[in-house]
């Protein structure tokens, strides 16, 4: 294995003042998962932006292999309303092999997520149903008055997976910068036999991830958290010129 060492903290300022990236890193900093949104569509103006601006993303081969079966109004309710029916009655069903397990820190990212979100609602550890309202929440896609199902095309595998991964990461930046709300949920995906059969996707089609999104109900406790970020040197190894046995030093 490549020995570590450390990058340093990111520089305070870059040259040539203020700029681009200045920005992009208040973009970034910006973006967070809403959990409680208002009931106001978004225009079809703003959403047609939002989508083109994700549309740049790049991909394997230049092939683009999202497909997006976006809602709005009413069929965003009974999208939720079936769904919801079939999430309390019926077992998970995955286009995706799902993680086998969270280890070591991957397990505490985890954990301290899920202590934040229930402690921002006064929900306690062992209040069992409780946390299980709150899932159901998922379903209902918090509130959202719009909801994007993202899709790949079967035969590209793992990369059209990661192509739309990349896709959806770009889609939240892009509603952010336009002031939209958003939150990606794999819950939508892990029922993706109830979402095919909804809107008559193709079985050529895997279902990735929904992002619901909307305006935010900033006066929601929920919408008070935020999650953490692990510094450089835990996620990053820089391997150099120097022989390895030197590295380290």
């Amino acid at each position: 294995m490549h020995a570590k060492h450390t990058l340093g903290e990111p520089a305070a300022t870059k040259p040539g003042g203020a700029g681009a990236s200045e920005e992009f890193e208040k973009l970034l900093q910006r973006r967070w998962s809403c959990r409680a949104f208002l009931p106001d569509q978004v225009p079809d103006d703003v959403i047609t932006e939002m989508f083109a601006l994700a549309g740049r993303t790049a991909s394997w081969c230049n092939t683009q292999p999202w497909h997006v079966y976006l809602t709005k109004g009413g069929a965003t309710r009974r999208l939720a309303e079936t769904l919801t029916e079939h999430a309390r009655t019926r077992p998970q069903v995955s286009d995706f092999e799902a993680p086998a397990r969270y280890r070591g820190v991957y397990r505490d990212r985890r954990r301290e997520a899920g202590h934040a979100l229930y402690a921002s609602l006064g929900i306690d550890r062992a209040d069992l149903s409780a946390r299980e309202a709150q899932l159901m929440r998922n379903f209902v896609f918090f509130g959202a008055p719009h909801v994007a199902v993202v899709t790949t095309d079967r035969d590209q595998g793992v990369y059209g997976a990661v192509d739309c991964g990349g896709y959806v990461a770009n889609l939240l930046n892009a509603a952010t910068s336009l002031g939209v709300a958003t939150i990606p949920q794999a819950a939508i995906a892990m029922h993706s036999d109830h979402v095919r059969d909804y809107f008559g996707i193709p079985e050529d089609r895997l279902i990735v991830c929904a992002v619901s999104f909307g305006y935010p109900d900033t006066a929601h406790p929920v919408n008070g958290f935020r999650t953490s970020r692990a510094v450089l040197d835990d996620t990053i190894i820089v391997v150099d010129d120097r022989p390895r046995n030197e590295q380290n030093r």
